[in-house]
């Protein structure tokens, strides 16, 4: 019988285990907490690895989005030297420490991870990914970036970016325009993926595509947003002319406006969960949008129905009762390298 109590043991072990890693979302090469409807990966996972890569949406075609994995890496506390650090094309991970404060837009150069450490902050110091490719922002908090430095993150004519966990906010305290966008994705922009960040406190949160006169240019976007936190903004949440957009669990509190389709875009909006807004998702301009398995708080959608009904990549949907529970909790620059 010291066989089957030796089995009997080690199943116990492995139970344990199981068990512990669903409770504390610890990594392991296969995850046994997974299924069908689980959320993805990375939030169950709140430690992060400096070389990770884009795993969901737009990000992970064309190649995929893998930053500066592979390159070196370096660690800056100084705006001069975030500055340096990010630029150029060579593989590079650049860690941020600590908080840096200004009054500009640092230029994120192609073949880079910008990721922060635990407690790291941008305070008037937005960053921009400008005729670049392949890029990562990840784990970096992004506040008060003033308009005449830009956007908290501005991402233009650009393809393959993951921005992922970031915490972006200003606050309502001026007029609308004394800080810009905080997460304006434009210029053609293709392969973007947003994922676990939280927008608050702000007038004008994202708009992707630049102007109503820009369709030439701007009908070749594609955005993921998926399991992002938007509260207590004003507009653009977000705003989105002329391409393609896939939205899925996210979490919308206490927003004036809803997602606003504008100028022929085609937006995907599956399980998402609204609450405080009279127009969770509507139209502008001739946008449209698939719509299923939303909660929109007791309000209405009201965009006309569209063609894009399927994203071109597999992705793993929370349940819309899950959703709130999953994301808020998780957003933000919530990560430990």
């Amino acid at each position: 019988m010291k066989w089957l109590y030796s089995l009997l043991a080690f199943v116990a072990v492995q139970v344990v285990s199981v068990r512990v890693q669903c409770t504390f979302g610890l990594s392991t090469v296969i995850n046994p907490c997974s299924s069908a409807q689980a959320a993805p990966s990375e939030h169950l996972v709140k430690r992060a690895s400096a070389s990770d890569v884009a795993t969901v949406g737009y990000a992970t075609l064309n190649g995929g989005t893998t930053g500066g994995s592979g390159g070196t890496t370096t660690t800056v506390t100084t705006l001069d030297a975030l500055t340096a650090a990010v630029s150029g094309t060579a593989k590079k991970i650049v860690i941020i420490s600590g908080t840096i404060t200004g009054n500009t837009a640092v230029k994120v150069g192609s073949n880079t991870s910008v990721i922060g450490k635990k407690g790291a902050a941008l305070v008037g110091v937005g960053l921009r990914v400008i005729n670049e490719k392949n890029v990562i922002i990840r784990n970096i908090k992004i506040s008060k970036v003033l308009a005449a430095a830009g956007d908290a993150i501005g991402i233009q004519a650009a393809s393959q970016v993951w921005v992922d966990h970031v915490d972006l906010s200003s606050d309502r305290d001026h007029d609308k325009d004394f800080y810009d966008g905080l997460l304006d994705i434009t210029h053609g922009s293709t392969g973007i993926t947003v994922t676990g960040s939280k927008l608050s406190n702000h007038w004008k949160a994202s708009l992707v595509g630049h102007s109503d006169s820009n369709g030439a240019e701007d009908v070749k976007l594609t955005v993921t947003f998926a399991n992002n936190y938007w509260t207590n903004l004003n507009s653009r949440t977000p705003s989105f002319r002329f391409g393609t957009g896939h939205i899925f669990n996210n979490v919308f509190d206490s927003n004036t406006d809803g997602i606003n389709t504008r100028q022929g875009a085609q937006l995907l909006v599956e399980n998402n969960v609204w609450t405080g807004t009279s127009n969770p998702l509507y139209s502008t301009d001739g946008g449209f949008a698939v719509a299923r398995g939303n909660d929109f708080g007791g309000a209405a959608n009201t965009a006309p129905a569209g063609t894009f009904s399927k994203a071109p990549y597999s992705y793993s949907l929370t349940a819309t009762a899950s959703v709130r529970s999953s994301v808020v909790s998780a957003a933000g620059a919530t990560l430990t390298l």
